[in-house]
């Protein structure tokens, strides 16, 4: 009967949890979680913890934070653990240092099929760019970040009503499942990998980090590129943009969910159609949104319904192009 390996995981958000609890259940020896440091949040201040460490913590694992993965006494303390494998999940870059470590090797679950999506937002860009399929991938590291040598992937169908958010708790269960498959295939030495450069396409779509920059609004979408964008974006970190009348007055928001019409207009680019009871619309270059759940700044989200009973939009109002 071949030896289960010793493991060593890596990893911080929600998305990295049902991997962890997966190796866990199949009785694998989680020898050390590797996560990111505890810190202080919100009006109270009060001490945040990953949720990757809450589930290691729920286990009685031992738990590593380091501040700097090159530190020397890091280094050390997970060299003396003497790991067969390593994997990483929605974790940060790791020096060369650490995923070289492992006899077996470290490889880390990516939320596309690589190499398309290569970055640090692969679901938030596939919905943003309306594709009807992307997947995860399961690949060993190396140098260049989602570069290394796949060694499996299992296809993830989208439908129009995805967003973010429902993506992502679909992938992260599937994501555990390809790493539970992954580690059995290493462990009896049945792993076969495919360089990346064998599966390149013509156009290689990539996935950046999201930022206050690109994640605002854009008046030349199409409805239907701004409805993928909205969900895209949709629970976080959210699509926004600014809106105000004649006289100047206006306010941020955030839109959730939104339905597109992509029919002609004689309406200029941000113009903003309202009864002030059950519809808020926005016209772009082509068709026109019809916001169905938005967040003004210092609000709670609403239903368009609700937010129009509070605020009446009289006048003239546009979207402000940021």
């Amino acid at each position: 009967m071949t030896k289960k390996p010793s493991i060593i995981f890596l990893g911080t958000p929600e998305f990295a949890v049902p991997s962890l609890e997966i190796l866990i259940k199949n009785d694998y020896n989680i020898l050390a979680v590797v996560t990111v440091a505890d810190k202080p949040a919100g009006r109270g201040q009060k001490i945040i913890t990953s949720p990757v460490k809450q589930c290691a913590d729920r286990h009685g694992l031992k738990v590593l934070q380091p501040s700097n993965l090159k530190d020397e006494k890091f280094l050390e303390e997970l060299e003396n653990l003497k790991a067969d494998l390593q994997i990483v999940v929605a974790f940060r870059m790791l020096p060369e240092a650490v995923w070289k470590m492992p006899t077996l090797g470290t490889f880390n679950l990516h939320g596309s099929l690589l190499p398309q999506y290569r970055g640090a937002a692969p679901i938030n860009w596939a919905v943003i760019n309306g594709e009807n399929k992307t997947g995860v991938t399961t690949f060993f590291l190396k140098h260049e970040i989602d570069t290394g040598n796949i060694i499996l992937q299992k296809e993830v169908n989208l439908s129009t009503e995805d967003t973010a958010g429902t993506l992502h708790d679909r992938m992260m269960e599937i994501g555990s499942e390809l790493v539970l498959e992954t580690v059995k295939l290493i462990e009896n030495k049945k792993a076969r990998t495919t360089e990346q450069s064998q599966l390149m396409a013509d156009k290689i779509k990539s996935a950046p980090k999201l930022n206050r920059a690109n994640t605002s609004f854009s008046l030349d979408f199409s409805a239907d590129q701004a409805r993928n964008f909205i969900r895209g974006l949709s629970p976080f970190p959210t699509a926004h943009t600014e809106i105000y009348n004649s006289n100047g007055i206006g306010f941020s928001v955030k839109i959730f969910s939104a339905e597109a019409y992509d029919v002609p207009h004689s309406f200029g680019r941000g113009k903003i159609e309202t009864d002030n009871k059950n519809y808020l619309r926005i016209y772009l270059k082509s068709g026109y949104l019809h916001v169905t759940e938005l967040q003004v700044s210092g609000r709670t989200k609403m239903k368009i319904k609700d937010f129009l009973n509070g605020v009446k939009l009289e006048g003239d109002w546009v979207v402000n192009q940021i």
